[in-house]
């Protein structure tokens, strides 16, 4: 299925983001795509549907976590590369340049992530949401130099007002007995 829109709501409680993920899906005609805890004691809630629809759910769900709430996002049209990186399910052929952005919110690594594949010609590897991060996330991506650069930097453009980026690379040449550790 392919949507036209995803939102997103981090918390930092496992048992608020419960209960705004159950909101957020009464809220709106919306497809959940992901309502799991993640380090360190953090729960996410993601939704896609039409735009309308997950603007609306991700209204309810912000009201919902309350001082909860840690970060959010709504993308009106993403990228397609999105889901695949997500779920470690991406077959990256060539691996050439690599870049990596690391944010202190899954939401923000999210919204970099889709920024930059639609900025430059560049292939996601994986976007890792807090899983074993302590709350941390990342995106690595690869391409041709020049492609990684921009799009690293049209990433960390996307989120320059929100204070969340801990740390971004771009490595022209990665040393090939680390392939394996990124695939």
């Amino acid at each position: 299925m392919e949507f036209k829109a995803i939102g997103l709501v981090e918390l930092n409680s496992v048992a608020k983001g419960i209960h705004c993920a159950d909101e957020m899906i009464k809220a709106a005609s919306v497809d959940l795509i992901m309502a799991r805890p993640v380090c360190p004691g953090r729960y996410l809630a993601m939704i896609a549907g039409d735009v309308g629809s997950v603007q609306n759910a991700i209204a309810v769900g912000r009201e919902v976590a309350g001082e909860f709430l840690v970060d959010s996002f709504l993308i009106p049209n993403v990228h397609p590369s999105i889901f695949p990186a997500l779920s470690c399910a991406t077959q990256v052929l060539d691996m050439r340049a690599l870049g990596i952005i690391e944010t202190y919110s899954a939401a923000s690594t999210i919204v970099a992530a889709d920024a930059a594949v639609k900025a430059a010609a560049v292939d996601l590897i994986e976007i890792r949401c807090a899983t074993g991060l302590a709350g941390k996330s990342y995106v690595t991506l690869t391409g041709d130099v020049g492609s990684v650069q921009a799009a690293v930097d049209a990433g960390l453009g996307a989120l320059e007002d929100e204070g969340l980026i801990q740390s971004h690379v771009v490595i022209p040449s990665l040393s090939r007995e680390l392939y394996p550790n990124l695939l």
